[in-house]
This record gives structure tokens, sequence and C-alpha cells, in this order.
């Protein structure tokens, strides 16, 4: 299992510290410093079963400079969200946990850690 954290975010430490509390055996991904590929932020939504303005975090600077917030959010769209969170990985939420099982959680609560801790493939 891997974990895609920012580590100066308060529910990325939360979600290590219960992995770790759990005893869980999983990677870091620190993916400000290891941005994702356009192709393993559509691997990563192919898993989340989430489209890629799902986890846009739109409030952020970026995301404002970049007017977002007007983007359409339809098939012809995708692509242009995808290259916008590869270009700007401060845009993407987080933490995201892939599971074993294949499958990956938005992990922003306790419940959701678990959720992907219980997934084993």
């Amino acid at each position: 299992m891997e974990i895609w954290i920012n580590p100066a975010c308060s529910k990325c430490r939360s979600a290590v510290n219960l992995l770790d509390a759990e005893g869980a055996s999983y990677t870091v991904r620190r993916y400000l410093d290891e941005v994702p590929t356009e192709d393993e932020i559509r691997a990563v939504l192919g898993r989340l079963g989430l489209e890629p303005w799902d986890i846009t975090r739109t409030q952020e600077t970026e995301a404002k400079e970049l007017g977002l917030k007007e983007w359409a959010r339809d098939e012809s769209s995708r692509d242009r969200w995808i290259e916008a969170l590869a270009r700007h990985p401060k845009l993407i939420q987080r933490p995201i946990i892939t599971a074993d099982d294949g499958t990956a959680v938005v992990a922003r609560t306790d419940e959701a850690v678990r959720d992907a801790l219980g997934r084993h493939g």
C-alpha cells in the first residue's frame, strides 16, 4: 500500500500516525517532491473511481489563478484537469492511499484510513 502525502498537511500526518498505530506496511510518497505523472494520476483516479475535479483542491491559490472553478467538468475536459494536477501537484487532494486490493481512498478521516487498511487483496 502507498500513501501520497504532503508532510505539512495535518490530515496526512494523522493518516500516517494511524497506519503506524495499526502496524500497517506502506510506502510514503511525498507527491510534491515526487510529482505524479499524468498516467499515474489517471491510474489513481481509476482506482478511486473518481474524476480529476473530484480530487482537485479548488481553494488553493494556484486553482484560483488557473480559474479552475470555471472549467468544464466533462469527458472532453478530463485531460486538461489531469494535466493541471500533474503540473501543479499542490492541487491534488490528500492524503490518497492505494490499497493492496487495487482500490484507493482519499483518506481525510480516520474512517477512510481504516477502510483502506481493511481492503486486503
